[in-house]
């Protein structure tokens, strides 16, 4: 693994934002960053923007306004910028494909601006091997709350989210900041449960204790390797979704893990990422799992 952050930008004060951001975050993890921005020319039906000159130009500048201002509000950070002569999607994918973290840009609230991150962000996110953080432009202009926790969604097996909290608790020690651990659950019909579950959760004394031991024993090995890191540990009856927006007010950073299932309609990153992404107020680090086959 190369052992660094990597930052996309395009000129939007978007990108800017997670340029900042990737540059606070490098500096808590003693990594370098590495800004990146994708161009390769391509005929325009503006006559004026024909000019692979003119263009190549635009694309050094948007670099350069990047590159400049994190220098100046970091000046002690490792820091390199390039072009990438690709598509954005295949130039950030190419870039940090060893990379410990990939941050972009996202724009909007709600469901119709929000899913402007799907042109490029969420195909970036569905395919990406390591962890990408979406920022906001307003995330990017104020200082990180000082008191602010890593929130964090545990769902399934202690397997399954491993890696979603193995990134909630590296980043939380790293920054000094403590873990808030939320396992939502739901009453589903009675023939949804198996046998097995029912008896696990009767044996617990009920649904609740059953739920709060299964997010007890995920996070137990991960208390163990970062004691100094608090915990607060949650449970509540609700959508994953809705619990973990409810809670992402105050926090730092929402991580959440990534599923991608690929369908009809290409990449899909999970209803709880998409939420996430779409309707957090804090930046949303989302973290792969695995592949699933297309289903």
């Amino acid at each position: 693994m190369s052992r660094e952050i990597v930052a996309g930008v395009d000129g939007s004060p978007e990108s800017l934002a997670a340029a900042d951001w990737a540059a606070r975050e490098a500096e808590h993890r003693g990594l370098p960053l590495r800004i990146v921005h994708a161009w390769r020319w391509e005929p325009l039906d503006l006559p004026l923007l024909q000019d692979p000159a003119t263009q190549q130009q635009a694309a050094q500048d948007v670099l350069r306004e990047a590159e400049s201002r994190v220098r100046e509000r970091h000046p002690e950070l490792q820091l390199t910028a390039r072009i990438v002569g690709d598509t954005p999607v295949a130039a950030l994918l190419d870039t940090a494909l060893d990379a410990d973290l990939l941050v972009i840009g996202s724009r909007g609230y709600g469901a119709v601006t929000g899913y402007l991150l799907g042109s490029y962000g969420q195909q970036i996110i569905a395919a990406a091997r390591c962890p990408v953080v979406a920022v906001r432009s307003r995330d990017g202009a104020s200082a990180e709350p000082p008191t602010g926790e890593v929130l964090v969604g545990q769902q399934g097996s202690p397997e399954d989210s491993a890696p979603a909290l193995r990134f909630a608790f590296e980043t939380a020690a790293a920054r000094g900041a403590g873990v808030r651990a939320v396992r939502a659950w739901s009453l589903p019909p009675l023939l949804a449960y198996s046998p097995s579950s029912l008896a696990l959760a009767d044996e617990a004394g009920g649904l609740v204790p059953y739920e709060e031991k299964a997010l007890r024993e995920a996070l137990a090995p991960w208390r163990e390797r970062y004691p100094d890191v608090p915990v607060t540990e949650h449970v509540e009856l609700g959508s994953a979704g809705q619990v973990l927006l409810s809670g992402s007010g105050s926090a730092q950073l929402l991580v959440v893990g990534r599923r991608a299932r690929r369908g009809a309609l290409g990449s899909r990153i999970g209803s709880v990422a998409h939420a996430a992404l779409h309707l957090a107020p804090c930046p949303v680090a989302v973290v792969p799992h695995e592949v699933d086959a297309q289903d």
